[in-house]
């Protein structure tokens, strides 16, 4: 793994700004945040060497260079599942190559199901915490100390000087911000309502199929990290309706302008 991750960065590095530390994730109908980004070039991913390919409706696929808040940063506009078939190292391998290149911080977004019964669809939920109910564990297999240490402290995951942060902004200007634990399963098949009992009793706020491998990578490799999840459909009871990946799309799309600004002026004040 360690031959091709360099690679990797050795074919990306000359396009990359050196002083570019900030690493943005964008999920299901998120992709929209791409507009905002300034001076920016498109590499898509099939041209980069050992490179994953986005298979899902909503994922573009490609790395985005540019500026967003005044300053450079690296976006994926597209990321990887497990459900895809692809590995918890190939849905890793971009956050791998984020640590590689020295950056300092990843940002990421999902599209996810909520359990809180205070939150509404359109709701943007800051991650305080997450429960990792994948069946395969991204540092699973032969430890790597380049990569990071055997066993690594989770006791906060989410940077809370970051959350703070973002809080704020939000708070100033009228968002509406929940914060909560989200849970992360395999999908490809959203929850069942005992499914969606089980996760809020175990203390799950929101439920999604991405995220959590990718936030375990990024701290094993040093990162720090700030997450939303945009609630585009409820799992309280009483609620539960049919949805589709087409629905869950559309909702992400109406709130993804509120997170941008928060995700925007947290960049700014970095």
């Amino acid at each position: 793994m360690l031959a091709t991750l360099k690679e990797t960065v050795s074919w990306l590095r000359p396009q990359i700004p050196e002083e570019t530390k900030i690493g943005i994730i964008l999920g299901t109908g998120l992709g929209d945040l791409a507009n905002n980004i300034t001076n920016k070039k498109e590499i898509p991913y099939e041209t980069i060497p050992h490179f994953p390919v986005s298979t899902v409706e909503g994922h573009s696929g490609k790395l985005i260079v540019g500026q967003l808040g005044g300053k450079p940063i690296l976006a994926m506009q597209g990321r990887f599942h497990f459900y895809e078939g692809y590995d918890m190292k190939q849905v890793t391998y971009p956050v791998r190559v984020m640590q590689f290149l020295g950056f300092e911080y990843l940002f990421v977004s999902n599209a996810a199901g909520g359990m809180n019964g205070s939150f509404q669809v359109g709701d943007i939920m800051l991650i305080e915490d997450h429960i990792n109910l994948f069946p395969e564990h991204p540092l699973r297999g032969k430890n790597h100390e380049a990569l990071g240490v055997r066993f690594l402290d989770m006791s906060r995951p989410y940077d809370m000087d970051l959350r703070k942060l973002a809080a704020s902004i939000a708070n100033k200007n009228n968002i509406k911000l929940q914060a909560g634990v989200y849970v992360g399963t395999q999908g490809p098949t959203f929850e069942t309502p005992a499914e969606y009992y089980y996760f809020k009793i175990i203390g799950g706020d929101a439920v999604g199929m991405s995220t959590v491998p990718e936030v375990i990578v990024a701290r094993h490799g040093g990162l720090k990290v700030l997450a939303f999840s945009i609630i585009t459909d409820l799992g309280v009871y009483g609620k539960i309706v049919e949805v589709s990946h087409e629905e869950v799309q559309e909702a992400a799309k109406i709130a993804q302008p509120k997170m941008a600004f928060i995700m925007e002026e947290v960049i700014k004040q970095l």
